[in-house]
């Protein structure tokens, strides 16, 4: 992964999808801004895979962004001043935050992993649910499940909430919950007013001189699971595919070993041209725009 060279800032780092940086001429860490790349990449099972999804980089932010403006009230990170034309339409300045290392993550249906725990210990994350319930059920309210976010090459850990109390104190876990779950409400009725299910999602918080503030992306295919609602009140096989990278996922489960210690494959055309459709089309549903 080579990062871009941007006239009047330096980069500092590169995670699987995003890579961020920090104006130059000031001292490393002394900066109160930074500037969030979203790129092409794309990853699945800790791996970042090729080739990329062209334009996600884009589309992600340009979600991430609709979803912040509509968020007034809850403090955020993003700040209002203008990126490098190189990467415009695919990166943001951001308010540099003391992140807590706590993934808060929200669930309002029974999905995904939570489905298997729940299958195995009739809870997810330790909150216990009512028997009977099915793959892709609504829950009778929207838990929170937080995680613990590991050192970059670990996996994250899920977690119950008296351990997130240990790891950054009883009134900050309890603010975490509170505004995860009050945001997940927001969302959710912007989203089933466009005939969209936010069946879950995860949200990342910092610390801005006190203020416990909205950082990293919010809301987008890439941190969110959604469902059409038409499909899913339809029911049938399709009624939960999401309107992310799951395409992905589920063809290199079957075309690759993730425990085989090698390299994933390459990502077919029409895999590819499958997933960006997926990306674009919820962009379509939530905005009400062409994406």
């Amino acid at each position: 992964m080579t990062a871009l060279a941007l006239p009047g800032w330096r980069h500092v780092y590169s995670g699987k999808v995003r890579d961020l940086y920090e104006p130059e001429g000031e001292a490393p860490g002394a900066s109160d801004r930074l500037l969030v790349v979203a790129s092409d990449r794309v990853s699945a099972f800790d791996h970042v895979l090729r080739p990329g999804i062209p334009g996600k980089g884009e589309l992600l932010t340009r979600l991430s962004a609709w979803w912040f403006a509509r968020l007034a009230g809850v403090p955020s990170h993003v700040l209002p001043d203008p990126v490098p034309r190189a990467v415009v339409g695919r990166a943001m300045v951001v308010r540099r935050l003391a992140m807590f290392p706590i993934e808060c993550v929200v669930r309002g249906y029974l999905s995904g992993s939570g489905w298997k725990e729940y299958r195995a210990t009739g809870s997810v994350c330790g909150v216990p649910l009512p028997e009977g319930l099915g793959e892709g059920d609504r829950l009778p309210e929207p838990i929170y499940t937080p995680a613990w976010k590991a050192p970059q090459g670990e996996h994250d850990e899920n977690i119950p909430f008296e351990r997130t109390v240990e790891l950054v104190g009883e009134p900050v876990a309890r603010r975490l919950r509170s505004m995860s779950l009050e945001v997940f409400s927001r969302a959710s009725a912007i989203a089933e007013a466009r005939g969209v299910i936010l069946a879950d999602t995860k949200f990342e918080f910092g610390d801005d001189a006190g203020t416990i503030t909205l950082a990293d992306e919010v809301l987008t295919s890439d941190s969110s699971r959604y469902w059409d609602a038409r499909l899913y009140a339809r029911g049938g096989e399709d009624r939960l595919a999401s309107f992310d990278k799951q395409i992905v996922r589920d063809w290199l489960a079957a075309h690759w070993d993730a425990t085989s210690g090698e390299e994933p494959p390459a990502l077919p055309r029409e895999i590819v041209e499958r997933t960006a459709a997926r990306y674009r089309e919820l962009i379509e549903r939530l905005t009400g725009e062409p994406a």
